[in-house]
Protein backbone atom coordinates (compact mmCIF):
# COMPACT_ATOMS: atom_id res chain seq x y z
CA UNK A 1 0.00 0.00 0.00
CA UNK A 2 1.32 3.41 -1.32
CA UNK A 3 1.72 6.11 1.70
CA UNK A 4 -1.13 8.20 0.54
CA UNK A 5 -3.29 5.51 0.55
CA UNK A 6 -2.53 4.74 4.35
CA UNK A 7 -2.53 8.12 5.19
CA UNK A 8 -5.52 9.76 3.62
CA UNK A 9 -7.50 5.83 4.24
CA UNK A 10 -10.60 6.87 6.00
CA UNK A 11 -10.59 10.48 5.38
CA UNK A 12 -12.80 12.74 2.78
CA UNK A 13 -11.34 16.06 1.31
CA UNK A 14 -12.85 19.59 2.23
CA UNK A 15 -11.59 21.12 -1.31
CA UNK A 16 -12.13 24.80 0.31
CA UNK A 17 -9.53 23.63 3.30
CA UNK A 18 -7.23 22.18 0.55
CA UNK A 19 -7.30 25.98 -1.40
CA UNK A 20 -6.42 27.85 1.92
CA UNK A 21 -4.24 25.50 2.83
CA UNK A 22 -2.18 26.43 -0.10
CA UNK A 23 -3.55 24.03 -3.12
CA UNK A 24 -3.80 25.41 -6.45
CA UNK A 25 -6.28 24.27 -9.00
CA UNK A 26 -4.61 23.17 -12.45
CA UNK A 27 -7.19 21.70 -15.18
CA UNK A 28 -8.81 18.77 -13.00
CA UNK A 29 -6.24 18.53 -9.95
CA UNK A 30 -5.50 20.58 -6.72
CA UNK A 31 -1.63 21.06 -6.68
CA UNK A 32 0.69 22.00 -3.79
CA UNK A 33 4.67 22.28 -3.56
CA UNK A 34 6.34 22.48 0.06
CA UNK A 35 10.07 22.36 0.20
CA UNK A 36 11.57 20.25 3.34
CA UNK A 37 14.95 18.96 4.49
CA UNK A 38 16.67 21.82 2.37
CA UNK A 39 17.55 19.87 -0.87
CA UNK A 40 14.10 17.83 -1.15
CA UNK A 41 10.79 19.49 -2.26
CA UNK A 42 7.11 17.43 -2.24
CA UNK A 43 4.64 17.91 -4.80
CA UNK A 44 0.96 16.91 -3.84
CA UNK A 45 -1.64 16.10 -6.12
CA UNK A 46 -5.63 15.39 -4.97
CA UNK A 47 -7.87 14.80 -7.80
CA UNK A 48 -11.68 15.83 -8.04
CA UNK A 49 -12.17 12.29 -6.02
CA UNK A 50 -10.26 13.44 -3.09
CA UNK A 51 -7.42 11.05 -4.15
CA UNK A 52 -3.76 11.57 -3.08
CA UNK A 53 -0.83 11.41 -5.09
CA UNK A 54 2.90 12.74 -4.71
CA UNK A 55 6.60 12.85 -5.77
CA UNK A 56 9.75 13.95 -3.98
CA UNK A 57 12.56 15.77 -5.69
CA UNK A 58 15.94 15.92 -4.66
CA UNK A 59 16.47 19.14 -5.66
CA UNK A 60 20.44 18.70 -5.90
CA UNK A 61 20.37 16.06 -8.22
CA UNK A 62 17.51 17.58 -10.13
CA UNK A 63 15.52 14.51 -10.40
CA UNK A 64 12.75 12.18 -8.95
CA UNK A 65 13.94 10.13 -5.28
CA UNK A 66 12.14 7.37 -4.87
CA UNK A 67 14.58 4.94 -2.85
CA UNK A 68 12.20 6.08 0.42
CA UNK A 69 9.59 4.38 -1.12
CA UNK A 70 11.07 1.05 -1.09
CA UNK A 71 10.56 -0.96 1.99
CA UNK A 72 13.71 -2.31 2.03
CA UNK A 73 15.95 0.91 2.12
CA UNK A 74 16.64 1.34 5.49
CA UNK A 75 19.03 3.93 6.19
CA UNK A 76 18.90 6.92 8.28
CA UNK A 77 18.86 9.44 5.38
CA UNK A 78 16.27 7.31 3.92
CA UNK A 79 14.42 7.61 7.16
CA UNK A 80 15.00 11.13 7.12
CA UNK A 81 13.18 11.52 3.86
CA UNK A 82 10.27 9.36 4.16
CA UNK A 83 9.45 10.39 7.68
CA UNK A 84 9.59 14.26 6.36
CA UNK A 85 7.23 13.16 3.90
CA UNK A 86 4.98 11.46 5.78
CA UNK A 87 4.98 14.92 8.68
CA UNK A 88 4.04 16.98 5.07
CA UNK A 89 0.87 14.14 4.09
CA UNK A 90 -0.51 14.31 7.96
CA UNK A 91 -0.33 18.03 8.06
CA UNK A 92 -2.15 18.18 4.81
CA UNK A 93 -5.00 15.31 6.12
CA UNK A 94 -5.44 16.87 9.63
CA UNK A 95 -5.88 20.51 8.25
CA UNK A 96 -7.66 19.56 4.68
CA UNK A 97 -9.59 16.36 5.30
CA UNK A 98 -12.56 15.16 7.14
CA UNK A 99 -12.06 11.54 9.48
CA UNK A 100 -14.49 8.99 8.94
CA UNK A 101 -14.89 6.15 10.45
CA UNK A 102 -14.85 3.58 6.99
CA UNK A 103 -12.79 3.85 3.95
CA UNK A 104 -16.30 3.62 1.31
CA UNK A 105 -18.67 5.98 0.06
CA UNK A 106 -21.27 3.09 0.86
CA UNK A 107 -20.17 2.35 4.13
CA UNK A 108 -19.95 5.70 5.43
CA UNK A 109 -24.00 6.23 4.13
CA UNK A 110 -24.85 3.17 5.93
CA UNK A 111 -23.41 4.14 9.26
CA UNK A 112 -25.05 6.97 9.35
CA UNK A 113 -28.55 5.81 8.16
CA UNK A 114 -27.99 3.26 11.27
CA UNK A 115 -27.51 6.39 13.49
CA UNK A 116 -30.53 7.64 11.84
CA UNK A 117 -32.84 4.77 12.22
CA UNK A 118 -31.78 3.33 15.25
CA UNK A 119 -29.25 6.45 17.18
CA UNK A 120 -26.33 3.86 17.69
CA UNK A 121 -23.02 4.80 16.76
CA UNK A 122 -20.47 2.51 15.87
CA UNK A 123 -18.00 1.04 18.36
CA UNK A 124 -14.53 0.31 18.03
CA UNK A 125 -13.48 -2.13 20.19
CA UNK A 126 -9.85 -3.57 19.29
CA UNK A 127 -6.97 -1.24 18.69
CA UNK A 128 -5.21 -3.70 15.89
CA UNK A 129 -8.35 -3.35 13.56
CA UNK A 130 -9.13 0.21 13.69
CA UNK A 131 -12.06 0.14 10.83
CA UNK A 132 -13.92 -2.77 12.77
CA UNK A 133 -16.95 -1.03 13.65
CA UNK A 134 -19.72 -2.56 15.88
CA UNK A 135 -23.38 -1.72 15.76
CA UNK A 136 -25.33 -2.84 19.14
CA UNK A 137 -28.16 -2.42 20.68
CA UNK A 138 -27.50 -0.09 23.93
CA UNK A 139 -30.67 -2.00 26.03
CA UNK A 140 -28.72 -5.17 26.02
CA UNK A 141 -25.67 -5.30 24.07
CA UNK A 142 -26.68 -7.23 21.63
CA UNK A 143 -24.59 -7.12 17.80
CA UNK A 144 -26.75 -6.30 15.06
CA UNK A 145 -24.16 -5.53 12.63
CA UNK A 146 -20.36 -5.82 12.36
CA UNK A 147 -18.15 -3.34 9.25
CA UNK A 148 -15.15 -4.70 8.85
CA UNK A 149 -12.54 -4.17 6.09
CA UNK A 150 -11.03 -7.25 5.15
CA UNK A 151 -9.12 -8.84 1.83
CA UNK A 152 -11.56 -9.87 -0.63
CA UNK A 153 -9.91 -13.60 -1.12
CA UNK A 154 -11.81 -13.94 2.41
CA UNK A 155 -14.69 -13.83 0.20
CA UNK A 156 -13.70 -15.03 -2.86
CA UNK A 157 -10.61 -17.33 -4.36
CA UNK A 158 -8.78 -15.82 -6.74
CA UNK A 159 -9.52 -12.71 -6.27
CA UNK A 160 -7.81 -9.82 -3.63
CA UNK A 161 -7.68 -6.28 -2.64
CA UNK A 162 -9.02 -4.52 0.59
CA UNK A 163 -12.61 -4.48 0.62
CA UNK A 164 -15.93 -3.34 3.11
CA UNK A 165 -18.20 -5.95 4.68
CA UNK A 166 -20.77 -5.64 6.95
CA UNK A 167 -22.14 -8.82 8.83
CA UNK A 168 -25.48 -9.29 10.03
CA UNK A 169 -27.56 -11.91 11.67
CA UNK A 170 -30.88 -13.24 9.35
CA UNK A 171 -33.28 -16.21 9.27
CA UNK A 172 -31.47 -18.59 7.69
CA UNK A 173 -33.61 -20.14 5.19
CA UNK A 174 -33.32 -16.34 4.13
CA UNK A 175 -29.26 -16.77 4.39
CA UNK A 176 -29.74 -19.52 2.20
CA UNK A 177 -31.95 -17.97 -0.18
CA UNK A 178 -29.48 -14.84 -0.34
CA UNK A 179 -26.35 -16.40 -0.80
CA UNK A 180 -27.20 -17.18 -5.09
CA UNK A 181 -26.98 -13.32 -5.25
CA UNK A 182 -24.33 -11.04 -5.71
CA UNK A 183 -23.18 -9.43 -3.11
CA UNK A 184 -23.78 -11.93 -0.39
CA UNK A 185 -21.33 -14.46 1.11
CA UNK A 186 -21.16 -17.07 3.95
CA UNK A 187 -20.38 -15.05 7.12
CA UNK A 188 -16.80 -14.16 7.63
CA UNK A 189 -15.55 -15.07 10.97
CA UNK A 190 -18.96 -15.68 12.58
CA UNK A 191 -21.74 -18.40 12.50
CA UNK A 192 -22.39 -19.11 9.27
CA UNK A 193 -25.54 -20.59 9.96
CA UNK A 194 -27.17 -17.58 11.45
CA UNK A 195 -25.10 -14.56 10.12
CA UNK A 196 -24.20 -13.45 6.17
CA UNK A 197 -21.27 -11.42 5.24
CA UNK A 198 -22.46 -8.46 2.28
CA UNK A 199 -19.90 -6.33 0.62
CA UNK A 200 -20.05 -2.19 0.72
CA UNK A 201 -18.60 -1.26 -2.45
CA UNK A 202 -22.10 -0.15 -4.19
CA UNK A 203 -23.05 -4.08 -5.64
CA UNK A 204 -25.80 -3.63 -3.50
CA UNK A 205 -28.48 -0.83 -3.07
CA UNK A 206 -28.29 1.26 0.30
CA UNK A 207 -32.11 -0.10 0.57
CA UNK A 208 -31.42 -3.69 -0.07
CA UNK A 209 -28.73 -3.61 2.89
CA UNK A 210 -30.91 -1.66 5.40
CA UNK A 211 -33.80 -4.04 4.90
CA UNK A 212 -31.33 -6.89 6.34
CA UNK A 213 -29.96 -4.52 9.15
CA UNK A 214 -33.64 -4.83 9.66
CA UNK A 215 -33.80 -7.88 10.59
CA UNK A 216 -30.79 -7.95 11.93
CA UNK A 217 -32.18 -5.52 14.80
CA UNK A 218 -35.30 -7.25 15.55
CA UNK A 219 -33.41 -9.91 16.83
CA UNK A 220 -31.38 -8.13 19.52
CA UNK A 221 -35.34 -7.30 20.09
CA UNK A 222 -36.30 -10.63 20.99
CA UNK A 223 -35.60 -11.86 24.51
CA UNK A 224 -33.39 -14.59 25.23
CA UNK A 225 -35.07 -17.40 27.23
CA UNK A 226 -32.82 -18.93 30.00
CA UNK A 227 -33.50 -22.71 31.78
CA UNK A 228 -32.50 -22.25 35.51
CA UNK A 229 -32.12 -25.19 37.94
CA UNK A 230 -32.67 -24.35 41.81
CA UNK A 231 -31.92 -26.52 44.44
CA UNK A 232 -34.56 -26.84 47.32
CA UNK A 233 -32.26 -28.29 49.48
CA UNK A 234 -30.80 -24.79 49.97
CA UNK A 235 -32.97 -22.14 48.99
CA UNK A 236 -36.63 -22.00 49.29
CA UNK A 237 -37.36 -20.74 46.23
CA UNK A 238 -40.95 -21.63 46.72
CA UNK A 239 -41.65 -20.30 49.88
CA UNK A 240 -39.27 -16.63 48.48
CA UNK A 241 -42.13 -16.06 45.79
CA UNK A 242 -45.35 -16.30 48.17
CA UNK A 243 -43.66 -13.55 50.25
CA UNK A 244 -42.95 -11.42 46.77
CA UNK A 245 -42.54 -11.41 42.91
CA UNK A 246 -38.80 -9.97 43.03
CA UNK A 247 -36.34 -12.02 44.46
CA UNK A 248 -32.66 -11.73 44.09
CA UNK A 249 -30.54 -14.93 42.46
CA UNK A 250 -27.03 -16.45 41.54
CA UNK A 251 -26.23 -15.35 38.09
CA UNK A 252 -23.07 -16.95 36.49
CA UNK A 253 -23.67 -16.31 32.77
CA UNK A 254 -24.55 -13.20 30.60
CA UNK A 255 -28.36 -12.79 31.24
CA UNK A 256 -29.55 -9.31 29.52
CA UNK A 257 -32.48 -7.02 31.40
CA UNK A 258 -35.58 -8.43 29.91
CA UNK A 259 -34.56 -12.02 29.34
CA UNK A 260 -37.00 -14.79 30.24
CA UNK A 261 -35.67 -17.34 33.22
CA UNK A 262 -37.35 -20.63 33.61
CA UNK A 263 -37.22 -21.94 37.14
CA UNK A 264 -36.78 -26.17 37.20
CA UNK A 265 -36.84 -26.80 40.92
CA UNK A 266 -35.08 -30.00 41.61
CA UNK A 267 -36.50 -32.96 44.00
CA UNK A 268 -38.95 -33.37 45.25
CA UNK A 269 -40.44 -31.27 42.68
CA UNK A 270 -38.12 -32.05 39.52
CA UNK A 271 -40.26 -29.34 37.56
CA UNK A 272 -40.16 -26.12 35.76
CA UNK A 273 -42.68 -24.07 38.15
CA UNK A 274 -42.00 -20.43 37.50
CA UNK A 275 -41.40 -17.96 34.36
CA UNK A 276 -39.50 -15.24 35.66
CA UNK A 277 -38.11 -11.63 33.85
CA UNK A 278 -34.28 -10.35 34.31
CA UNK A 279 -34.93 -6.83 35.63
CA UNK A 280 -31.45 -6.28 37.18
CA UNK A 281 -28.57 -7.75 36.33
CA UNK A 282 -24.54 -7.95 37.07
CA UNK A 283 -24.86 -6.59 40.80
CA UNK A 284 -21.63 -7.43 42.63
CA UNK A 285 -22.27 -9.47 45.60
CA UNK A 286 -19.41 -11.84 47.18
CA UNK A 287 -20.79 -15.07 48.73
CA UNK A 288 -19.02 -18.36 49.05
CA UNK A 289 -19.02 -21.68 51.57
CA UNK A 290 -18.14 -25.36 50.32
CA UNK A 291 -22.13 -25.69 49.06
CA UNK A 292 -21.83 -22.12 47.14
CA UNK A 293 -20.05 -19.37 45.94
CA UNK A 294 -21.55 -16.11 43.95
CA UNK A 295 -19.78 -12.96 42.94
CA UNK A 296 -22.56 -11.59 41.23
CA UNK A 297 -26.37 -11.78 41.14
CA UNK A 298 -29.38 -10.95 39.45
CA UNK A 299 -32.82 -9.64 40.11
CA UNK A 300 -35.56 -11.79 39.10
CA UNK A 301 -39.11 -11.04 38.71
CA UNK A 302 -42.32 -13.92 38.61
CA UNK A 303 -44.60 -13.83 35.31
CA UNK A 304 -45.93 -16.80 35.52
CA UNK A 305 -46.10 -19.98 38.19
CA UNK A 306 -46.98 -22.95 36.42
CA UNK A 307 -48.73 -26.13 38.03
CA UNK A 308 -45.94 -28.79 39.68
CA UNK A 309 -46.96 -32.02 37.50
CA UNK A 310 -47.25 -29.89 34.34
CA UNK A 311 -43.69 -29.35 32.94
CA UNK A 312 -42.16 -32.55 34.89
CA UNK A 313 -38.56 -33.63 33.74
CA UNK A 314 -40.15 -36.39 31.26
CA UNK A 315 -42.17 -33.98 29.75
CA UNK A 316 -38.99 -31.84 29.28
CA UNK A 317 -37.10 -35.08 28.02
CA UNK A 318 -39.27 -34.87 24.86
CA UNK A 319 -37.71 -31.61 23.98
CA UNK A 320 -34.46 -32.81 24.49
CA UNK A 321 -33.58 -31.80 27.77
CA UNK A 322 -31.63 -34.38 28.92
CA UNK A 323 -29.71 -32.31 32.32
CA UNK A 324 -30.30 -29.58 34.20
CA UNK A 325 -27.07 -28.97 36.31
CA UNK A 326 -26.68 -25.29 35.47
CA UNK A 327 -27.85 -22.64 33.60
CA UNK A 328 -28.65 -23.37 29.72
CA UNK A 329 -30.88 -21.65 27.09
CA UNK A 330 -34.44 -23.08 26.37
CA UNK A 331 -35.56 -25.06 23.18
CA UNK A 332 -37.46 -23.07 21.09
CA UNK A 333 -40.41 -25.51 21.02
CA UNK A 334 -40.61 -25.89 24.69
CA UNK A 335 -40.75 -22.33 24.98
CA UNK A 336 -43.57 -22.37 22.58
CA UNK A 337 -45.15 -24.99 23.71
CA UNK A 338 -45.48 -23.37 27.52
CA UNK A 339 -46.78 -19.74 25.95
Amino acid sequence: MQMEEEIFKRTNVDFERLQNYGFKKVKNVYQYSKPFLDDFQAEIEVDEQGKVSGRVFDLNAEEEYINFRIEYQVGEFVHKVREGYRQILEEIRDYCFQKLHFMSEQANRIEQQILNCYHDEAQFAWEKSPGFGIFRNPNNKKWYGLIMNIDRSKLKSNTSGEIEVINVKLNPKRIEDLLSEEGFYPAYHMNKKNWITIVLDDTLKDEVIMECIAESHRYTEMKDAWLIPANPKFFDIIGAFQEKNIITWKQSINIHVGDLVYIYVGSPYSAILYQCEAVDVDIPYSYQDKNLSMNRVMKIKKIKEYPKNQYTFDVLNHYRVRAIRGPRSMPQKLIDEMN
